[in-house]
């Protein structure tokens, strides 16, 4: 299976990926970042469940029920039509307010004959940890239960379901009107499962899924520009990466999968990066006016806020539960995706610095500030303590945006960003209650600035380079057009661009993160949200032309559900790496937003 052939589902809490041919080949419960009940997707002996026609020439047709993630997919055969549905159950609040709140990690799975008979096949081969545990298996009344670990594992089914050792399968011939459904749900092994589920609930619980996320949808979904339904789409995905619990942001519902087939590299995603979330935020403001920014912010501060406080360094990211250490380990019995391994849990980048950090939140903070309104004392304190640790960290090596495995330099981007912290902080002052640091804090802005355009600035290269005093491309540099350090007229910006376009690109409208050594072995593919960030930049420099072609370009990537991984190959055009990713589907809409204000400067001034 390629990358694109998945669904995603999610309840605001955990996440799985469906296959095209009807595979649950990736699911954790009860959160994002558990270990994988159904990892197919990652080694083809770690768990699956499928659902589908016995008939190897039955065509499939699916999409998402519209405004959800409540997946429908079409089976036609020679001999009839089914219609499978599948969801991750949300709560039952009808309003959608507390999408996942109420969920208790259940897996739902729908099969109707609308047409004719057809043989369908179920096989249900649980393997909890990532493969480690094959469960015993027994037939109940009602499913099939399963135990081994720390788990049960429950099965409820309405059609009788075979035992062959740690796989369960039935083969089952629906006639018009006639429907299997099927409920997945993990309990801990020392206590009793639940009931299983009625036919009944389970057509209920899908529906009950698809009005609340339905209801979100209409409550929030407000963009009307370029690419309308693929931004409402998006929106809906950083939705579903949200674990609503903490208000914590994953930056994908993956690990693993490779930003090039064969590579080492391969990373555990399901984390809060504070940079990525915080511009995820930002996206969501944009395509779901979220309510969920106080609850972010609450997050953050209590994460992270008594690190800033103490005067230590802000850590990258966090666990969806505001947990710390997030030790990276390899997986060796996996083989990963396509044989690309290691296959790795946790990640060793909680442990760099990297002090961009601190302007993405307070961007984001800037943007958000209606939202946070009335704004709490912790998040003042730590807004404050942002700020302040930019204006002493900035002028420090880190480890940059693309978190290299190396020495640490003077990247431009992490500079950049430390400047917006202090220009955003200095317009927040009277919200966050800094008024007496705004004369410090512009004096430090200002040094900021002054260094950024002398030692970024390179005559010989005609472009800002990745490290101050260097002379390497890197595609954040990108975003000088974009923060508001220089006019959009600036020739230096235009000049950057141009450089990063003849450099950087795959020659087919798609941009590379850099093209320089990072230490690791094999090429990756290009990286979508850079492509974004190309036309964020084009747009606000006034090239809204050839903004419109780059941004029209990187979004057909998007596979038939309107899903995006992190990057695409540039031998074949397929995804890449870990997916949905949050900074894709972020870029997106910050790049159709762009264009969407260009537009209307345009015909302002026209």
């Amino acid at each position: 299976m390629t990358i694109e052939d998945h669904a995603f589902l999610s309840d605001c809490s955990s996440a799985a990926l469906i296959t095209v041919d009807g595979s649950v080949d990736w699911l954790c419960l009860p959160r994002i970042d558990s270990p994988a009940i159904f990892g197919r997707l990652l080694d083809q002996d770690a768990g699956h469940f499928l659902v589908r026609p016995v008939d190897d020439g039955a065509r499939a047709q699916r999409r998402y029920l519209p405004q959800s993630l409540v997946l429908e997919t079409v089976w036609t055969c020679a001999s009839g039509r089914v219609v499978v549905r599948d969801a991750l159950a949300l709560g039952e609040n009808e309003r959608g307010h507390d999408l996942g709140l109420t969920s208790p990690g259940v897996l739902l799975r729908q099969a109707i004959c609308t047409d004719g008979d057809v043989d369908m096949l179920v096989e249900w081969v649980p393997r909890p940890e990532y493969g480690l545990v094959h469960p015993r298996l027994e037939n109940i009344s009602g499913g099939v239960l399963g135990l081994g670990g720390s788990t049960s594992l429950l099965l409820s089914a309405n059609v009788p379901i075979r035992i062959d050792g740690a796989l369960a399968r039935a083969e089952v011939r629906l006639r018009t009107g006639q429907e299997i459904t099927l409920a997945f749900t993990q309990g801990s092994a020392w206590e009793s499962p639940p009931p299983p589920w009625s036919s009944q609930q389970v057509a209920h619980r899908i529906d009950d899924t698809a009005r609340a996320w339905r209801s979100w949808s209409d409550l929030h979904q407000r963009y009307d520009g370029p690419l309308r339904d693929l931004v409402h789409h998006s929106g809906v995905v950083l939705q579903g990466l949200t674990y609503a619990r903490s208000g914590a942001i994953a930056a994908a519902a993956t690990t693993s999968l490779p930003e090039g087939v064969g590579t080492p590299r391969t990373w555990d995603y399901r984390f809060a990066w504070v940079r990525d979330a915080s511009m995820t935020m930002r996206g969501l403001w944009v395509a779901a006016c979220p309510d969920e920014a106080s609850r972010f912010f609450t997050f953050l501060s209590r994460a992270a806020g008594t690190q800033l406080q103490r005067g230590l360094h802000l850590q990258i990211m966090y666990g969806v539960g505001g947990e710390r250490d997030l030790t990276e380990r390899e997986l060796n019995h996996l083989d990963g995706w396509r044989d690309s391994g290691p296959v790795r849990v946790g990640n060793g980048a909680w442990r760099q610095h990297q002090h961009d950090v601190y302007g993405a939140i307070l961007d984001a903070a800037y943007v958000l500030r209606d939202e946070l309104q009335p704004m709490d004392e912790s998040t003042q304190e730590f807004l404050i303590a942002a700020v302040e640790a930019a204006a002493t960290h900035w002028r420090n090596e880190d480890q940059g945006i693309w978190e290299i495995r190396g020495p640490s330099r003077r990247y431009l981007h992490s500079a950049l960003l430390c400047w917006v912290a202090l220009d955003r902080g200095i317009e927040l002052a009277d919200l966050i209650g800094a008024a007496d640091r705004v004369s410090r804090w512009s004096a430090e802005r200002e040094e900021i600035r002054e260094t950024i355009l002398t030692e970024g600035w390179n005559d010989a290269v005609g472009a800002f380079t990745q490290t101050l005093a260097g002379d390497d491309l890197d595609a954040s540099c990108l975003l000088m057009a974009v923060v508001g350090i220089l006019p959009g007229d600036d020739p230096r910006l235009h000049a950057t661009i141009d450089a990063i376009v003849a450099n950087l690109s795959d020659g087919q409208g798609l941009l590379y993160r850099y093209r320089t050594s990072d230490g690791l072995t094999g090429d990756e593919g290009t990286f979508l949200l850079c492509t974004f960030w190309l036309v964020e930049a084009l747009a606000a420099t006034g090239r809204t032309d050839e903004a419109k072609q780059v941004l029209h370009r990187a979004a057909s990537f998007a596979n038939d559900l309107g899903l995006l991984a992190e990057q695409v190959d540039r031998n074949d055009g397929l995804l890449l790496g870990n997916f949905p990713q949050a900074f894709s589907h972020l870029g997106l809409i910050l790049a159709s937003q762009a264009v969407a204000m260009a537009d209307s400067r345009t015909h302002t001034t026209g």
